[in-house]
């Protein structure tokens, strides 16, 4: 893989470095070594991306003995988002796709059911493409029906029908969920979470085998039929984990299609946080979403791990933190010390991490407008590691339209102190 590193890109980025205090850096043992685990020198990171998380390792891991600053009393914290930051694709669409293919989306009794937001042509055009011959709650055979599978994968890609019109309305906020996303799980209710997990690993195993770049087709779409865990993020989760700190993931993806992957870097249910269905009394999955922050369950998900739902989880789960006050930004002792990311959905927990704030390009305006400002210097951008992407040539519209409020209307990107953020030339990216 090749990177392109222009002088002016690494001048800029050097000039936002902040140099490590000789204290910051790792005592010695008897040996000569270090006494905090290393970051693996053979695999390729961009710039000094490897020396300046090395840094943060040796600053904050309970490796490096008693420390000062974030997360003093208790193990560090590292949040990483995972679709496309620790796998390159989207296992969500993979999980889908291989359920599209086996006849594992059990009918509903009426799509209305599935979200509150869809639209009655959405309704009215998911039950003549689904048809209801198959009784509720028995397997469509979306195998072999094309304009079934066309239709929830649409829906689920695009938030659109196949003929273009929107499949959602209505008011939802929209840095506490999106629609399409919540609606994902609840293409799985009536399965319990281990149906679904089992479904997700034998979709894992077929994607880990296919070749780099391998494509698929489900109904008339195609996508990607391949993931690789990315090298450099495992081994970061590998030395993060053995320096003592507490690895979380925070993905806007379902819990059972979630926990099927992330065992593989070495992070366990407990420690994963996805959009969670409610059980029934059986154990299968229902079409109500837990809330968070004082927020209720809801059907549909009004609030699931996005953009701001994803710090409010993560307050709750790795800090503690209850009621409205889980929705808020919290006291350097009580955020992340490494958030990681590569979406406008992983803005706030990157955002919110003390020690570095770890971006993997994917041209998503808010986060890279972030990135780019690097405002505390502790922003560490980094193209894909597989197939990256080549420059943006327009930049990012960060004074206008780079941000997405609650209502669903774009507008500026602002610092904390309320100035805006002047648009940023895309300077990490592959050739």
């Amino acid at each position: 893989m090749s990177l392109a590193v222009t002088l002016t890109a690494a001048a800029v980025l050097a000039a936002t470095v902040p140099a490590v205090p000789a204290a910051a850096r790792p005592a010695a043992d008897g040996n000569g070594g270090h006494r905090c685990p290393q970051l693996s020198a053979g695999l390729p990171w961009y710039g000094e991306n490897r020396e300046r998380l090395q840094s943060v390792i040796d600053t904050y891991g309970t490796c490096s003995g008693p420390r000062s600053g974030p997360g003093r009393g208790d193990r560090p914290v590292a949040v990483f988002d995972w679709d496309n930051t620790v796998t390159k694709n989207d296992i969500t669409d993979l999980a889908v796709a291989w359920a599209l293919k086996h006849d594992k989306i059990l009918r509903p009794e009426s799509w209305s059911d599935t979200s509150p937001w869809l639209t009655e042509e959405a309704v009215r055009t998911l039950t003549e493409a689904c048809g209801t011959e198959v009784p509720a709650g028995e397997p469509l055979p979306t195998s072999t029906d094309t304009d079934c599978t066309d239709e929830i994968f649409s829906i689920r890609s695009e938030a659109a029908l196949t003929n273009g019109h929107d499949a959602f309305a209505g008011d939802w906020n929209s840095r506490r969920t999106l629609p399409q996303y919540a609606w994902v799980p609840q293409l799985f209710a009536g399965h319990t979470e281990a149906e679904v997990t089992a479904y997700a690993r034998k979709s894992r195993a077929e994607a880990l085998a296919a070749p780099v770049g391998a494509t698929q087709r489900v109904g008339s779409h195609t996508l990607h039929a391949y993931a690789r865990y990315y090298p450099q993020i495992v081994d970061l989760i590998r030395t993060l984990r053995k320096a003592g700190f507490e690895v979380w993931v925070d993905s806007a993806g379902a819990t059972p299609v979630t926990v099927a992957w992330t065992g593989g870097v070495g992070v366990d249910r407990e420690h994963t946080i996805a959009i969670r269905n409610v059980l029934d009394r059986r154990g299968r999955i229902t079409y109500v979403q837990e809330g968070c922050g004082g927020e209720p369950d809801s059907a549909g998900g009004a609030v699931m791990p996005y953009i701001e739902g994803k710090r409010c989880r993560l307050n709750e789960e790795a800090f503690g933190v209850t009621g409205p006050n889980a929705w808020r930004k919290q006291p350097p002792e009580k955020r992340p010390v490494i958030g990681a990311g590569d979406s406008d959905t992983d803005v706030t927990i990157v955002g919110d991490a003390t020690g570095a704030h770890l971006v993997v390009n994917r041209n998503k305006p808010e986060l890279m407008c972030r990135a780019y400002d690097n405002a505390d210097g502790a922003w560490v951008v980094n193209p894909m590691f597989i197939d990256p992407l080549p420059r943006k040539d327009d930049g990012y519209p960060c004074s206008t339209t780079g941000y997405t409020r609650p209502d669903g209307t774009l507008g500026p990107v602002l610092r904390e102190d309320g100035s805006v953020i002047p648009d940023q030339a895309d300077l990490v990216h592959g050739r």
